[in-house]
């Protein structure tokens, strides 16, 4: 229609400014220049070889149908297992929902939540779709800082003092995009002891589960039913183009959660879910574990390469595959550093605009979802920029 109008939740959805690195990037090799990436979170593995047979024998017999909207029986019973396995929890298969993707989950998770003008309080920096989604819900998202001296996680006394009468919930991510740290137990435990003071609700988004390297990754389950924990078989499994996601509700919420996917989503894709029936097959394990190992040479070697620079960095990230470095000894303005980085040094980032309000002017993102050979070019090219650039 002429003259139309959209929403003005939909006007408040911005853009992430990485989208104007990206695209100065394929301009820039369009004309023949050669650039390291280092700004993508997706992994540059292809869907291990177990995950595509067993896709490819699903679409042959041609019976592509909807499964039920919680998602197949036999893969929520192998989540089931893998939580048991890998958490010591037990969790009831009727509580799994197989979802399009981790959005899917949570779109599912705050639409069973958050009513008109409930307050979540989220982490800045954080991943900021989260803080789109709830205010497209009518929710508010309230972004609190979370401090280098934290490892960049929310804490309990944190949660209490920004507690307010509108406050209805609270959502992490362990490890972190864009920060790659985790919460301790310690943390977790009274994270939870605060929600459940204020009898508030708490989403934990565990996508980069798996891909933890120096301790074991725990489980917001392992403390408390009570949770809803948001997965993907995108980052860990290395399916991102299959969309896939699940999500654990309380017992309380199982109803509800039926109920939106039956009407939000119909049902997650078909192929991609009995493709996934093979991702916790010993096998397939085998595979993204010797993935896992590559992943924490790279950051290491990554790591040391930006501190020798002398980016300002914290303790080694833990899990996921970023490292979010201090710039400041550079520059006052990590947007502009990192335009100069891609213009001058052929080398991507991501500026911490992207990622909140908490002094993004201080960071860059730099995802190690590339070779150790690119991410050892990336560096030198970094090196000689700056030294170009005192020059």
């Amino acid at each position: 229609m002429k003259g139309g109008k959209v929403s003005e939740r939909a006007e408040n959805v911005f853009p992430f400014y990485v989208m104007d690195i990206m695209a100065r990037a394929q301009a820039l090799e369009e004309e023949g220049r050669d650039i390291v990436h280092m700004e993508v979170g997706e992994p540059d593995f292809a869907t291990p070889p177990p995950i595509l047979q067993a896709g490819k024998q699903f679409l042959e017999l041609g019976d592509v149908h909807y499964t039920k909207a919680q998602g197949l029986p036999a893969l929520r019973e192998k989540i089931a297992e893998y939580y048991r396995c890998e958490y010591q929890v037990k969790v009831s298969p009727e509580r799994i929902f197989i979802t399009p993707g981790a959005s899917g989950a949570l779109t599912v998770a705050l639409a069973a939540l958050v009513d008109e003008g409930d307050e979540v309080l989220t982490c800045d920096p954080g991943y900021p779709c989260n803080n789109n989604i709830v205010n497209l819900f009518g929710g508010k998202a309230r972004p609190l800082e979370v401090k280098p001296g934290d490892n960049f996680q929310m804490t309990g006394e944190v949660i209490s003092q920004a507690w307010t009468n509108k406050t209805r919930g609270v959502m992490f991510a362990s490890p972190s995009n864009p920060t790659g740290t985790m919460v301790s137990p310690a943390q977790l435990r009274d994270i939870i002891k605060a929600v459940n003071e204020h009898q508030g609700f708490l989403i934990s988004d565990e996508i980069y589960h798996g891909l933890v390297y120096d301790r074991r990754a725990i489980s917001a389950l392992e403390m408390s039913e009570d949770v809803f924990v948001l997965n993907s078989f995108s980052k860990f499994f290395g399916m991102t183009g299959w969309r896939l996601g699940w999500l654990i509700v309380p017992e309380y919420a199982v109803s509800a959660a039926n109920r939106l996917m039956q009407n939000l989503y119909i049902s997650a894709p078909t192929t991609s879910q009995y493709a996934a029936l093979s991702a916790f097959d010993a096998e397939t394990l085998k595979i993204l574990y010797q993935r896992r190992d590559e992943f924490k040479n790279r950051r290491d070697v990554l790591y040391t390469g930006l501190k020798a620079l002398g980016f300002g960095l914290f303790e080694k990230p833990q899990g996921a595959f970023y490292i979010y470095a201090d710039c400041r000894a550079f520059t006052d303005d990590s947007y502009v550093f990192a335009l100069e980085l891609l213009e001058h040094a052929g080398v991507a980032t991501t500026p911490g605009k992207d990622f909140g309000t908490s002094h993004p002017e201080r960071y860059l993102r730099f995802a190690y979802t590339t070779s150790i050979a690119c991410i050892r070019e990336g560096l030198e090219r970094i090196k000689n920029f700056l030294a170009a650039k005192e020059g």
